[in-house]
């Protein structure tokens, strides 16, 4: 987060003067990334150090009549350190920026406070006056995870032939022969006549007669 005065007009026109002059810090330390990941080698970048920033800047900004003051103070809400860097012109503008730095617990190990204020005043710092001291970390090989493991690839073996499909559903039975239309009617009605010696309930043998052929 950063903060200003009411107008900043004299202080920008000054750090673009400055701007135009301040040249990056070179890189002369380098730091060493462990990887995580067995199959994975350690990564390194180059990164200029505080001290050679702070010549640098100082000697730039102060032939605009423009002051550096890096504060820390103790946020008691979030229990945090924080650092203010502020930039003040001789006109009484000025700008700054406040960053998180650490846990306040943290003061009970002072090596581990310094190297994080040490961090926190090189990033805050060289962000509020553009310029830059380390490598770019934003390359794809620098942040991609490790690689996946191919998968195993299998002969082609014989192709198999596909099972043939079976359908489970009922037989279906044949239909019944359809008889011709006389024998048919033939079939409801009964026989128009007996031949004799033909017995037929109901009947005396002899009253009927089968017409000649």
């Amino acid at each position: 987060m950063h903060r200003s005065s009411e107008c900043i007009g004299a202080l920008a026109a000054a750090l673009a003067k400055a701007q135009a002059v301040l040249t990056n810090p070179e890189k002369n330390l380098t730091a060493v990334i462990r990887s995580p990941f067995p199959r994975e080698g350690d990564r390194t970048f180059r990164y200029a150090s505080l001290a050679s920033g702070l010549d640098i800047v100082r000697k730039t900004l102060s032939q605009q009549e423009i002051a550096t003051v890096q504060t820390t103070r103790i946020e008691q809400v979030s229990g945090q350190i924080h650092l203010t860097t502020l930039l003040a012109h001789a006109s009484g503008e000025w700008i700054s920026s406040d960053l998180p730095v650490c846990a306040a617990k943290d003061v009970e190990a002072p090596h581990r406070m310094g190297a994080s204020l040490t961090y926190a005043r090189r990033y805050a710092l060289f962000a509020l006056v553009s310029i830059a001291g380390e490598d770019d970390l934003d390359a794809p090989e620098a942040i991609a995870g490790p690689p996946a493991a191919a998968a195993p690839q299998v002969a082609p073996g014989p192709k198999a032939k596909p099972a043939k499909a079976v359908l489970s559903r009922p037989a279906v039975l044949k239909p019944r022969p359809r008889l011709p239309k006389r024998a048919s009617a033939q079939a409801k009605q009964g026989p128009s006549c007996f031949c004799p010696g033909t017995a037929v309930p109901g009947l005396q043998a002899g009253s009927v007669r089968c017409p000649p052929p």
